[in-house]
């Protein structure tokens, strides 16, 4: 063969998969004027007097991408910081209020929507004021428009905690009392009890969960391209494995695909445990010499355009998976693929169980404790919003995680994926990456 082909050929092929993955992931899809002033529409619909107010983040992301306040980017699409919306229900109009800025935070973060002269147009808003003018129409409103504040009496949520899952983590900061000062946003909750005591607090927050757990069509689309990137990248990371890389290089190869793709970042801090690290749960530091033997278990998805992914796969260093490790792969696998083919609209957490023991029980395979179920909500945030123990609907996106973990062996197994409830059934959004195990073994086999 002659030498310049041979080097060529793998550089050939290398090319072709970057292109490939440029062309088929490189723009982001994001949300229309149309698809925000909808959203606020509908919200205000749902109420007869009052306003509704919602406040954007006011300070950048540390260490990240800025990344707005789930609520108000979902009404709004806005990412300005320290920006404050009003709805008025009885009247159908939204009002947009930014900071002035100095030349020098012009300089530094660039022009917010103040500066646009075209911003009432883009954005669908009644009007956009300076924030200096908010108490002074709060004062000048709540007589005319219904003497109700609609605002977020619950916990927030962020890219990767849920809400209650906030209040969990402001409860264990609280632990120590030099820690226990209160959130921003119930500085703003006693804030308006201050200056409005006439007025009453209403929580915005069951209506707003009401909207975002049903996805709209704009929003499938974003999930179903992120579903196409977050797999590629877990398929990336299983290629880049073999013994003596370091959890965090396979860390990277799925990193590059979801940055390539043009997501933000990942929807949540990446898990890659190999060996005794599978077995631990949200393990992220991602620090240890994956060796031969080992499971590699991975727990990862992208963000893409305010929307998280949910992907988790379990694969062999070795690229062969041991007898014993094949043995529980296969109970888990099963579980998930029962759990998936019994979602459709209308059924509940006890129908989903009930179908997974019937099918261990016809491929009798003994589910070592494993009872399928309905998984976690997947939006905005990772554990998205939504509430617990209602039949499912069309519209809902959901993970679903069967695992079962031997510590004293050393390995952990976990079969993820988030899927998109339908008309008649549910679409699986990250069936581009393998779980298979010969889809797996194969894979595996291609990085000789």
């Amino acid at each position: 063969m002659n030498r310049h082909k041979f080097w060529q050929a793998p550089l050939i092929i290398f090319l072709f998969a970057l292109v490939f993955q440029t062309v088929l992931f490189s723009q982001r899809v994001g949300f229309s004027k149309d698809e925000m002033t909808r959203r606020r529409e509908a919200l205000m619909e749902r109420l007869d007097e009052g306003l509704i107010v919602l406040f954007g983040e006011c300070m950048p992301t540390p260490g990240g991408h800025f990344r707005q306040d789930n609520d108000f980017y979902y009404f709004t699409g806005i990412e300005d910081t320290g920006a404050i919306v009003i709805m008025t229900p009885k009247t159908n109009e939204s009002f947009l209020f930014l900071p002035r800025q100095t030349s020098r935070e012009m300089m530094v973060e660039g022009e917010n929507l103040l500066k646009d002269e075209d911003a009432k147009e883009k954005t669908g808003f009644t009007e956009i004021y300076p924030v200096t003018y908010f108490d002074e129409f709060l004062a000048r409103s709540a007589r005319r428009y219904g003497l109700i504040f609609h605002v977020r009496l619950s916990p927030r949520d962020s890219v990767d905690n849920a809400r209650w899952e906030s209040m969990i983590f402001e409860g264990r900061k609280n632990r120590i009392h030099y820690n226990d000062q209160i959130s921003l946003d119930n500085y703003r909750i006693n804030k308006l009890k201050e200056r409005y005591p006439v007025l009453a607090l209403n929580d915005i927050t069951p209506l707003i969960d009401e909207m975002r757990v049903i996805k709209s069509a704009e929003e499938m689309e974003v999930l179903r391209r992120n579903g196409k990137i977050s797999a590629e990248g877990v398929k990336q990371a299983i290629l880049a494995t073999r013994p003596g890389v370091f959890e965090y290089q396979i860390e990277a190869a799925a990193m590059h695909v979801i940055l390539n793709g043009g997501a933000k970042g990942a929807a949540y801090p990446p898990i890659v445990g190999s060996g005794p690290n599978s077995c631990i749960w949200h393990y992220d530091k991602n620090a240890r010499k994956v060796e031969e033997g080992d499971l590699v278990l991975m727990d990862f998805g992208a963000d893409l355009d305010y929307l998280c992914m949910d992907i988790t796969r379990t694969w062999p260093v070795s690229g062969k998976f041991a007898p014993e490790q094949r043995e529980v792969y296969e109970i888990v696998l099963a579980v998930q693929k029962a759990c998936i083919e019994a979602y459709r609209p209308g059924v509940t957490s006890a129908d989903v169980r009930k179908h997974v023991a019937e099918v261990m029980k016809k491929k009798g395979l003994d589910p070592k404790g494993l009872r399928g179920g309905i998984g976690h909500y997947v939006g905005m945030c990772v554990h998205d919003v939504g509430p617990r123990g209602v039949p499912l609907q069309e519209g809902m996106v959901f993970a679903i995680e069967p695992a079962l973990y031997y510590p004293e062996k050393n390995f952990g197994i976990r079969i993820e994926d988030t899927v998109l409830i339908t008309k008649d059934g549910c679409e699986v959004l990250t069936k581009d990456v393998p779980k298979e195990l010969e889809e797996i073994e194969s894979l595996m086999l291609r990085k000789e």
